[in-house]
């Protein structure tokens, strides 16, 4: 038995360590895809950025929002192409954990709310029935970012990234 688990371990260990470079490229691209919009967003109107940061109460403001918006189109790149990745999602970490402390945290863990019945709306004039769903805007997702930012630290870019040709060259 421990003979025939052991044929099976060695066919099946080369078809998981390629799964392990594709699954890694599917992390990178997922937290590179939600850093996009944040990042535009911040960079495409700094001065309000800037405000909203100080209605928080984050020190120097406008320091911070280009910091932070920075650090957001870094990580779009660079997770992109898997260079540098273990180094940027440190930052991006950081960027997660102050997410949470002062915007995502005060709002409890989920992104939804439990949903609600109501049976005497109108819609269009029109009497309606069904289920609401509010938005909680909680610490849910911030925290599965962090979980992948630690992921590409622990694990690397994998092998579909420039920093495994650039290691491979290297090593040649």
């Amino acid at each position: 038995m421990q003979c025939q688990l052991l044929k099976v371990c060695k066919w099946i260990t080369p078809i998981t360590e390629n799964l392990q470079s594709v699954a890694l490229l599917g992390v990178r691209f997922i937290l590179a895809y939600t850093f996009f919009a944040p990042a535009m967003m911040k960079w495409g109107d700094m001065a309000a950025t800037a405000s909203w940061f100080e209605y928080m109460g984050i020190p120097l403001p406008t320091l911070n929002a280009y910091m932070a918006a920075s650090t957001e189109v870094a990580g779009v790149i660079l997770l992109t192409l898997g260079l540098f990745s273990r180094l940027i999602s440190i930052p991006l970490l950081v960027t997660m954990v102050v997410a949470i402390i002062t915007v995502h945290g005060s709002n409890g863990y989920n992104v939804i709310s439990e949903s609600l019945q109501w049976t005497d709306a109108y819609i269009n004039g029109e009497q309606v029935s069904g289920t609401v769903v509010f938005l909680q805007n909680g610490y849910e997702n911030v925290l599965n970012y962090i979980v992948m930012l630690l992921v590409i630290v622990g694990f690397g870019s994998g092998k579909i990234s420039v920093d495994y040709f650039i290691k491979k060259k290297m090593d040649a």
